[in-house]
This record gives C-alpha cells, structure tokens and sequence, in this order.
C-alpha cells in the first residue's frame, strides 16, 4: 500500500484475479453439483420386455432423464481396428499428437508440450442389450459423439521418435523448439461392451430410444456402472467445493487486508492530524505566555525554543522543525515533537 493509503498495483491485481477465479469456480462447482444431483434423481430403467410398455404408459412415452445399462450391439456393420485384429466396435477414435520441447523465456527451461494435430472419429449405429441373451429388447444409442462422458478403451498406442541430426538440432536450439515426434493413438468403444447410458429415453415409432436430454442435462455414455459414475461426479464436485473454498479464502484475506491496512492508515492520519492542532495550540499558547507576536516570527524559526532557526530535519517522518540543540535536549527515546514519530536519526542542515 502506498503512502497515500491506497492498494498497491499488486494487491489489486490479486484481489481481481482471485474474485475472478473465485466466480469461475463456483460456476463450475454450481454446474457440477446440479448434474450430480439430477443423476442422483434419474430413473433406473431396465433393458426387459417390460420396457416399451413403460414407456408407453409414461408422459409423452419419454422418461426426461433415464439411467440405462447394457452391452453394446451393432445394428448392422461394425468398425474394424486398424491395427488389432479382431477388434470390433462401434465408436473409433484416432488420434495423432505432436510432442515437442519449447524454451521458456521467462524460466530459462524446456518445457514439454502437445498438440493434436489430426483426430477422426467413426461411428456406426449401435444399441444396448440386455445382459441376458433371451430378452430381445434394445435401446438405440443416438448422437453418441455428443455425450459429456464417452468413454472409450485405447486399442492401440504407438509414439514415432523425431529424426534428429546436428543441423536439426542447431537449428531447433535456435528456434525455441524440438519435436519428440508423433504420438499415434486408436480408442474404440468396443462391441461386447458394457455401457451405462443417462439420457432420455424416448419411445419412437415403436423404437426405443436414448439421446441427449433436453433442459441442459449432461449426456452420459461410460464403461463404468451407475454407482462408479455418480462415484466420479461426486469425486469431481468434491474437487471444485475445494478450489472454490481455497481461491475464496484468498480472496477474502486479501480485501481484508486492504481494508486493515486503510483503516490503519486513516488511524494514523487522523492522530497525526491531531497532533498537529495540539502542537499548534501549545505553540499559540506559549507565544502568548512569552508575550511575542506570532506574526513577527520567522517561518523557520525553531517550533521549541521560538529563538533559533532550524537547522536539523528528523528521520524517518521528514519533519524540519527544530533546531540542533533543542533536538539534542529530547528525552529518550526521542520523539517528532509534532507527530511524535519515533526519531531514528537526524541530518544536519546547512543553509548557504
């Protein structure tokens, strides 16, 4: 804080920064908590050949927001791995990543990174059956690239070293950046397996459906089984209650701090202010007593004695009121005759 009293540059950016994170947090914490506390009230449907019929009887022959779990099924074709043999699915993802080394100007160390330089992905039309192979009812998965949460397994996973040379290398030392190489990854959500969905579930043209829910709600399709997710949720919510709490709690310090050390400073004015008027009162008053004309004196005449002029300035305050042998007839510990301020040493002046 400066002299004036006000925040410093510092303290202000602090302040704004942590309300800022502070606000993001508990946004991110607000959306996290309400998405847990819906899949906590989502209705546990089962993939039997009860399902149309409660679908029929429900509003609309939609549930709003339905829990689903099964085994994955293509509807016709499948996806074939690139690179397993064997491996069958329905979802592909294939991703090419770029991973290099970039100087830190300002750490003076390498630092690494990636960037996705090429990502696919390939679906086919896929349900979810039941795990009991005689129940024939299934639930058509729509949209699945637009679930928050799709979960899919790394099949394959490969990393191509950069070739390197001296010119590569000299050349990359002066740029700022050296290539690792290319990671190559494949993910797919395979047939065969296990998947819980939250969506809506809807019954259409005598076709159950389940697709991304309306009213903001998060589109779920995981590996893990009901009680895991809400685990995860949970977990992440958890995270989030913390952050806040913690980026709150320094924003709340530092404001205070601000406001204490304004207060303090308000304080110190305000008794400086009134020392002031004392000292010029007592002054006033001993003029009077020496019967001197206040008027006739000079205006840098000692403010102790009234007959030398001021010749020493007292450090740390910066008052020149006194002169050297009324500053050396201070009792200890010496203080500012006018803002009683502790005197840590004093300069001599000469005027020429």
């Amino acid at each position: 804080m400066d002299p004036g009293g006000k925040p410093s540059t510092a303290q202000m950016l602090v302040l704004a920064s942590s309300s800022a994170l502070t606000a993001l947090f508990y946004s991110i914490y607000r959306k996290r908590a309400t998405t847990v506390a819906r899949l906590k009230e989502a209705k546990k449907v089962s993939i039997d050949q009860d399902l149309k019929a409660l679908l029929c009887e429900a509003p609309g022959r939609c549930v709003p927001y339905a829990v689903v779990e099964g085994v994955v099924r293509s509807v016709k074709e499948t996806l074939n791995s690139q690179f397993v043999e064997n491996c069958r699915g329905v979802v592909e993802r294939l991703t090419l990543k770029e991973e290099k080394m970039v100087w830190n100007r300002t750490t003076h160390i390498w630092n690494s990174t990636e960037k996705i330089i090429h990502q696919r992905t390939n679906t086919v039309p896929f349900v979810l059956a039941s795990h009991d192979d005689d129940v024939t009812a299934s639930v058509r998965v729509l949209r699945p690239l637009e679930a928050s949460e799709l979960d899919l397994e790394t099949t394959y996973e490969n990393f191509h070293p950069s070739a390197q040379s001296l010119s590569s290398a000299i050349g990359h030392f002066l740029s700022g950046e050296r290539p690792k190489g290319i990671h190559e990854t494949e993910e797919m959500l395979r047939v065969g397996d296990s998947v819980t969905g939250v969506g809506e579930l809807v019954l259409d043209n005598n076709l159950v459906k389940l697709q991304p829910p309306k009213q903001g709600l998060c589109y779920f399709l995981t590996r893990l089984d009901y009680d895991g997710l809400l685990r995860k949720q949970s977990g992440s919510l958890r995270l989030w209650q913390v952050l806040t709490a913690l980026v709150g709690v320094a924003a709340c310090s530092t404001l205070l701090y601000i406001l204490w050390r304004r207060y303090r400073h308000h304080r110190r004015s305000r008794k400086e202010r009134l020392l002031l008027e004392a000292f010029a009162r007592q002054q006033r008053q001993r003029l009077r007593e020496l019967d001197v004309d206040e008027s006739r004196l000079a205006p840098n005449i000692c403010s102790i004695c009234l007959s030398r002029p001021r010749s020493c300035v007292f450090l740390e305050c910066g008052h020149v009121c006194a002169c050297v042998r009324c500053c050396d007839a201070l009792p200890a510990p010496k203080l500012c005759p006018i803002c009683r301020a502790p005197i840590d040493r004093v300069v001599t002046l000469y005027n020429s």
